[in-house]
């Protein structure tokens, strides 16, 4: 069975994704800067509204840097998001040499049982170093992807050839960032079986309107379709 991830804003969303079929909620308090961190207010009352799991977001600022000034702001915030009883963070931080920040990324996520390496993996200098640094990290299970800083139109060919090239990149990969219908039996044929939407949840794709559970089911049923 593939897995389907569906960003959400607030409870509302995420009932909605539930409701539709979703496995798991990435949860985000805005999408300024392609998502920042939700407050943890936001997080309990989600985790209270539904019984899949539910990630938040761990970025507090735009970029892909983490800014020593708030280091203890974000550290605080990722042991507040694991005793309210989030399923796992969704974080990603590149160093200034455009690889991945292994020390920062490391502490964040030091005891969790699990967590996503997010689409910062798409603006690393050296994609091929960036994902032997990801296999070495402990707890993770996930990374977002689209293959391109411009997205899967731009990613497609170089996700396929790096999932069918090494069978734990596929299993690691969630495919995400401009995903249309049409991009996903090539995907599953090339062994990714994690799927990751925002605005095709959504009407007419606007983060103005809640999820809608319809469109959250038209992707389920895609999936299991090729599932089989």
């Amino acid at each position: 069975m593939a897995l389907l991830e569906v960003i959400c804003l607030h409870e509302n969303d995420a009932k909605r994704a539930a409701r539709g079929g979703a496995d798991r909620i990435e949860l985000v308090g805005t999408m300024d800067e392609d998502g920042l961190s939700p407050s943890p207010q936001v997080l309990a009352r989600t985790l209270s509204a539904v019984d899949i799991p539910v990630r938040p977001m761990l970025r507090v600022d735009g970029g892909f840097r983490a800014d020593p000034r708030r280091h203890d702001e974000i550290l605080h915030l990722a042991s507040t998001y694991r005793d309210l009883g989030a399923d796992g963070l969704v974080l990603g931080f590149l160093d200034d040499a455009g690889g991945i920040d292994v020390e920062t990324v490391t502490e964040l996520t030091e005891g969790w049982p699990g967590w996503t390496f997010h689409r910062a993996i798409d603006n690393s200098r050296e994609p091929d170093r960036a994902w032997v640094q990801l296999l070495g990290l402990s707890g993770l299970d996930q990374v977002l992807t689209a293959g391109s800083s411009q997205g899967i139109e731009y990613g497609l060919d170089d996700l396929i050839a790096r999932a069918k090239t090494n069978l734990r990149v596929a299993e690691l990969m969630m495919a995400g960032g401009g995903l249309r219908p049409e991009h996903v039996p090539w995907l599953y044929r090339a062994g990714i079986r994690a799927f990751h939407i925002g605005s095709p949840a959504r009407p007419q794709g606007s983060w103005k309107a809640w999820v809608d559970s319809d469109l959250v089911r038209s992707w389920r049923d895609l999936l299991d379709r090729l599932a089989g």
